[in-house]
């Protein structure tokens, strides 16, 4: 069948799983579309349904930093150079803000907005065309401004190609640079194989680890869904010390319901 051959086409290109999953979902989804309108036969529809996807085996492991390497890691460029502060923006943007690369190199100088006495990054349009505001930092927004006022820059893209000679040129970098730059600096951190999208995963655990609420972290992330978001976070439920274990309702809490009554008495 031609679905069949379709997902073992997906499988040689060594796609993740779950991409493929996805991508027969949609074939199905097609499938039963057509059929309800008459365009494909109901057995035929029946049989595409029946392709099964392909098993999740384990789970990726994700690399997160400590907050002592993350601090080491963002200040490491060198702030006497341009592409030094470039750089140092970089990573603070990633570290502090949690965006995707694609975002990072899409972010404009309009994005830079003041909101609620707060600096942030609104209508950033993210994977799947997304749009959200994220909340900037004070210290990655002084990354910024450091790094704008040596390149000269007041409209467009924020981060731009710097030469060996210090000249900033060009209207935007790729997503290939930024990786160069994460690589760059984790190796003189001793740290190897640093993605990216390490730092994103980084600032979610950071984040929860303040005390952060899963739902605030799933805004700044822009995810779709909050069982994303946990993967981030690399936790999973605890049911020995469970969030629900000390909610101030119980019989045993300081407030009695008595008290409450006793105290409501003779109010309007």
């Amino acid at each position: 069948m031609v679905v069949t051959r379709y997902r073992i086409y997906l499988e040689d290109r060594l796609l993740a799983p779950g991409t493929i999953n996805v991508r027969l979902a949609a074939v199905r989804r097609l499938a039963y579309e057509a059929a309800d309108t008459g365009l494909l036969s109901p057995d035929l529809a029946a049989g595409i349904r029946r392709v099964k996807g392909v098993k999740k085996l384990g789970t990726r492991l994700g690399n997160w930093l400590t907050v002592e390497e993350a601090r080491t890691l963002w200040q490491l460029p060198n702030l006497h150079t341009v592409k030094g502060k470039r750089d140092r923006a970089m990573l603070a943007v990633l570290l502090g803000c949690g965006l995707r690369r694609r975002e990072l190199i899409d972010l404009t100088v309009d994005h830079l907005q003041r909101r609620e006495d707060h600096w942030a990054i609104v209508d950033l349009v993210g994977k799947g065309g997304h749009i959200r505001t994220v909340p900037m930092p004070d210290w990655v927004k002084q990354a910024i401004d450091e790094w704008l006022t040596v390149a000269q820059l007041a409209q467009g893209k924020i981060f731009r190609c710097v030469c060996r000679m210090g000249v900033v040129w060009g209207t935007k970098i790729t997503e290939k640079v930024v990786w160069h730059v994460v690589k760059q600096y984790a190796e003189k951190l001793g740290i190897s194989k640093l993605a990216p999208h390490d730092l994103r995963r980084s600032c979610a655990r950071f984040c929860h680890d303040s005390g952060g609420e899963l739902e605030q972290i799933q805004f700044l992330l822009g995810h779709v869904s909050v069982q994303t978001t946990e993967k981030y976070l690399g936790c999973k439920q605890r049911f020995r010390h469970a969030v629900n274990d000390r909610l101030g309702i119980d019989p045993d809490s300081a407030v009695q319901p008595q008290a409450l009554a006793a105290s409501s008495i003779g109010s309007p």
